[in-house]
């Protein structure tokens, strides 16, 4: 009987010891996850110009003779299409391009009317980022309904890059012909301003 009880003694004591082995254990960590925010969508910043792009215009066109005596005055709207392309250097940007311009320029030599004109340009500008200022120059193909001629021509222009594709700028053309509108050859000034908007390939 002593024996017993000895041993059922032996036993809680066991308990109580082990219950307070344990109490005083640390407890396991808790580990949290912490969720990965997804890397950031890339942000076009522009500066990159080279390449092919095309596209379209719609302006204004005024044309004025040398002198009274020409008889070459009038002014219209215009619109045409532009292909080009370009390469960056860096700092700098050069290009060519193509444009022809459909108009309907009453020019008043003769009734004398402007039905088109088509542009060889050369572009030089400054790489800003997105923005592109430039000078161009080239030759121009002015038809009409009392002749053809060909004339210098230059200007300014800045082209914005809105997207990484699309481009929409302004630009401010001077041209010189010596021999628009009549038989005799009239000397005339034409200066044009358009807003134009290109796709880049």
């Amino acid at each position: 009987m002593k024996k017993t009880r000895a041993f059922r003694a032996a036993l809680i004591a066991a308990g109580f010891t082990a219950t307070a082995a344990t109490a005083g254990s640390p407890e396991a960590p808790v580990i949290e996850t912490v969720p990965v925010a997804p890397a950031p969508e890339p942000v076009y910043s522009g500066g990159q110009w080279t390449g092919g792009y095309a596209g379209a215009q719609l302006g204004y066109g005024d044309v004025n003779g040398d002198s009274a005596l020409d008889g070459v005055d009038g002014d219209d709207t215009l619109y045409g299409l532009h292909i080009g392309y370009n390469y960056d250097y860096g700092a700098w940007v050069s290009g060519i391009e193509l444009d022809y311009d459909e108009t309907d320029i009453d020019i008043g030599a003769g009734a004398a009317t402007v039905e088109d004109v088509t542009r060889l340009k050369l572009r030089a500008g400054y790489d800003m980022g997105r923005w592109l200022p430039y000078a161009t120059a080239g030759a121009a193909r002015v038809n009409t309904t009392a002749g053809d001629d060909t004339g210098p021509f230059y200007g300014v222009g800045v082209a914005w890059q809105a997207t990484e594709r699309l481009t929409v700028g302004t630009e401010l053309l001077r041209h010189n012909f010596s021999d628009l509108g009549n038989a005799a050859g009239a000397d005339a000034d034409a200066t044009t301003l358009t807003v134009r908007a290109s796709f880049r390939f």
